[in-house]
């Protein structure tokens, strides 16, 4: 944290302090299942050419390209039906001339056989139908034996996947700052890695703060409001990659929060609290955290900042407990707090994971409104919007108050208005933020 004293942060010096002061967690070897969502710390290679050995892509039979040349409807090919081969097949029949093995989708391509021939292109085989034979097949892979009848030819290699067609031995996989989903998950299993080294999901905990909060399903009472804050920041945790645990709502009382916040030190890498940081008589969080003379510059405690933005101007940011566990104190108006979450605790997360580009992607769009933007001086605004990518045009969407959370639901941009503009044109061209 900056030992800098300043009256007003400019939000890139907030932002470059936060960032500057977290550092990526530590590397730890998970089980495939646990490694979801995590980033992938090294290089990973392939040790086995995938798929490992010629195998087949149809049900049908595998055969020789000279054997079925000329197969027609009315003169066809009748060969020797050898054996079967299924998958997961170890000892493997030699197709010679005149032959052909039964074979099954995945299933090793046999020694002598050049190609596979979909059932549907022949009669099945002798004393019954194609489905009804080769089902049959599947369920007695010993009782291969007669004849088969094949009414079309194929080329050599047809209905075969080729060793390493997929991947071959040495190419790589993945790269390290993967963030590792499904896809990668079954690759990862697909060539034998049953652990992998990550860097975990960092673990976030949230927490409202105020007397007036009540939890959603419980009956409002005079003077009061549901907490949304809390759910809706730990959402925002969830989608930026952390695991996010929401603590109910902290009444205003200092004693109390220091005392909630110590319980949740044991499970968070990041903590995160909304509401009581501004200069009210009862901003609970200020009171509680503000770091004694001092700690800043290292030491525990939460410096509290004006910043030249709008809406989330008050916020806080410094360490906790023993640990120094990183702690971001945001405004209590929901649409100050998630601006905040997106500006600022995003890019934490991020950071905590590991991950190279940490911030949300951005463009340049076309202002589609009735009537001009107005803007205060020396403050960045961020207002919320629908971006239309094929039209290069943001439409704002309600208006500038931080308490308007129903359009924050509708909106997928944040409209960046800069500091030294006060107006802004129907058409001109300004930076939004992709917050969907």
């Amino acid at each position: 944290m900056s030992s800098t004293v300043r009256t007003t942060w400019s939000v890139d010096e907030h932002l470059d302090d936060i960032l500057g002061s977290i550092r990526p967690l530590d590397p730890i070897e998970l089980q495939l299942p646990d490694a979801q969502g995590c980033v992938l710390v090294d290089d990973v290679t392939v040790p086995v050419a995938l798929p490992p050995f010629d195998n087949s892509s149809m049900d049908g039979y595998a055969v020789r390209v000279a054997d079925v040349a000329g197969a027609g409807e009315e003169y066809p090919a009748v060969l020797t039906v050898i054996g079967d081969v299924a998958a997961g097949s170890g000892e493997l029949p030699e197709v010679g001339p005149g032959q052909a093995a039964r074979i099954m989708t995945g299933a090793p391509l046999p020694p002598g056989a050049e190609a596979v021939v979909p059932v549907e292109w022949t009669d099945g085989g002798a004393g019954g139908g194609a489905a009804t034979t080769m089902r049959a097949a599947s369920a007695d892979p010993e009782g291969a034996s007669g004849e088969v009848r094949v009414h079309r030819p194929v080329e050599a290699r047809a209905h075969v996947r080729a060793r390493g067609s997929d991947v071959q031995a040495g190419e790589p996989a993945l790269a390290a700052g993967t963030v590792l989903g499904p896809a990668q998950i079954g690759l990862l299993a697909a060539i034998g890695r049953g652990t992998v080294r990550v860097r975990p999901r960092p673990r976030v905990v949230v927490m409202s703060t105020g007397s007036e909060l009540v939890q959603p399903g419980e009956a409002l009472g005079p003077g009061q409001i549901y907490d949304s804050n809390s759910y809706a920041l730990s959402a925002a945790a969830r989608d930026a990659g952390a695991l996010a645990y929401r603590v109910g709502a902290v009444t205003d009382d200092a004693d109390g929060l220091r005392a909630a916040i110590e319980d949740q030190l044991v499970r968070a890498d990041l903590l995160v609290t909304t509401g009581g940081v501004s200069v009210g008589a009862y901003d609970v969080v200020k009171e509680a955290l503000s770091a004694p003379d001092g700690a800043e510059g290292g030491g525990s405690g939460v410096e509290f900042r004006r910043l030249a933005m709008q809406p989330g101007k008050p916020q806080g940011f410094g360490t906790v407990g023993p640990d120094h566990i990183p702690l971001l104190a945001l405004p209590g108006n929901p649409v100050s707090s998630y601006v905040s979450f997106e500006l600022f605790v995003r890019p934490a997360i991020r950071t905590l994971m590991g991950l190279k580009d940490v911030h949300r992607p951005r463009a340049r769009a076309a202002l589609s409104a009735d009537k001009p933007l107005t803007s205060p001086a020396g403050k960045r605004q961020f207002l919320r919007g629908t971006y239309d990518a094929e039209a290069g045009t943001v439409t704002p969407v309600g208006g500038a108050g931080s308490h308007l959370v129903a359009a924050l639901a509708h909106a997928d941009a944040l409209l960046v208005v800069p500091e030294d503009t006060t107006l802004v044109e129907p058409g001109a061209e300004l930076e939004v933020v992709l917050i969907r």
